[in-house]
């Protein structure tokens, strides 16, 4: 007998015990019951997920994948292709969002190149070398199914070495010029939902480049019809970075870790991720509503509640290492702060 792909295997539940335990903690503390609001929520469930009373996030990884996409040569994007492997460049060389923010957070960060149009070998970051970037999706399919699976192994071996170095979070960030259009018509094939509902500037494209990006999607999904099951829209419509972040989230939950999941892109492979194995959800925490239109509706058909709403929009994990800080300091009031007893404070009114 066949055994199933590991992306299906089961990821484990959170503890109930330690979140019976985080919650009476809670109402132990010396505040108004639900007075911290959503960062006691956050408190509670990082502890079902960590198995502990306490949690704690000291350990972040940060894990940016990279690809190119051959929907560009529609013109759905007013970035050139090359701004692709300049940035790799620039995120090792510290340039970057995620690079600043990466280190004012003491978390790793790694670089991961699945396929990009430029032929580059640079230090610091990892080559997968999985093609020049994606085929044109208005075409014929982004990526063969073997490329998919490749891709989905290289977000498994980040994964991977995110637990070896101990990580209690993991961020997935992504870069590829043409990686909205991606996005946004996986959103559609999981959603049902047309490309005018979903479809934004991305990088800066103005009205009539988002009808233009729209059509483009609305001629792929013609070609493609009939398509609903997440792998196949995946390697149909998808690119390998969004790939590898399916990948990175299931095996992060797998091996017990918990995903803090960036902005539209992240979003939409989050989806896929749930819907290829629905028990990954309970692992996956929200940083931020984007201002890509299409986010909002990703983001319920997941009944995610985003930490942040500040109009972002640049990717690369950005979002995500932005909340942290608040994740950070709901551990430490869960923790640090005294009892009513501890503190000898009457715990109810008189």
């Amino acid at each position: 007998m066949t055994a199933q792909p590991w992306w299906l295997n089961p990821c484990p539940q959170p503890n109930p015990s330690s979140a019976e335990a985080a919650r009476e903690r809670q109402r132990q503390l010396t505040k108004p019951a639900g007075s911290l609001g959503q960062l006691e929520t956050l408190a509670v469930r990082l502890a079902a997920l960590q198995g502990t009373l306490k949690p704690s996030l000291e350990q972040l990884w940060v894990a940016i994948f990279a690809g190119d996409h051959g929907v560009v040569a529609e013109g759905v994007s007013p970035y050139p292709q090359a701004v692709t492997g300049q940035m790799l460049q620039n995120f090792v060389a510290g340039g970057a969002a995620i690079s600043v923010l990466a280190r004012q957070l003491g978390a790793t960060l790694e670089v991961v190149d699945l396929g990009t149009a430029s032929a580059l070998q640079l230090p610091g970051v990892r080559h997968i070398g999985l093609g020049a970037g994606t085929a044109n999706f208005t075409q014929g399919p982004a990526m063969s199914l073997g490329q998919c699976e490749q891709a989905l192994a290289a977000g498994q071996a980040a994964a991977a070495r995110a637990r070896a170095a101990g990580a209690q979070l993991f961020i997935g960030g992504e870069m590829g010029i043409g990686n909205t259009t991606a996005a946004s018509a996986l959103a559609c094939g999981l959603l049902g939902c047309s490309p005018a509902e979903v479809v934004g500037p991305g990088t800066g494209l103005d009205a009539d480049g988002v009808a233009h990006k729209a059509r483009v999607i609305e001629r792929a999904l013609l070609l493609h019809a009939g398509l609903k099951a997440p792998l196949e829209l995946l390697h149909t419509l998808g690119g390998f970075e969004i790939a590898a972040l399916v990948g990175a989230y299931l095996a992060s939950a797998q091996a017990g870790i918990a995903v803090l999941v960036d902005g539209f892109i992240c979003s939409v492979a989050a989806l896929l991720a749930v819907r290829l194995n629905p028990s990954l959800r309970p692992w996956l925490l929200f940083a931020h509503h984007g201002a890509e239109p299409g986010h909002r509706a990703v983001l319920q058909a997941l009944d995610a509640d985003p930490l942040l709403a500040l109009g972002l929009r640049l990717g690369e994990g950005s979002g995500a290492a932005l909340a942290v800080p608040l994740l950070r300091l709901a551990c430490a009031l869960h923790g640090q702060m005294a009892t009513f007893a501890e503190a000898a404070v009457a715990d109810r009114p008189a």
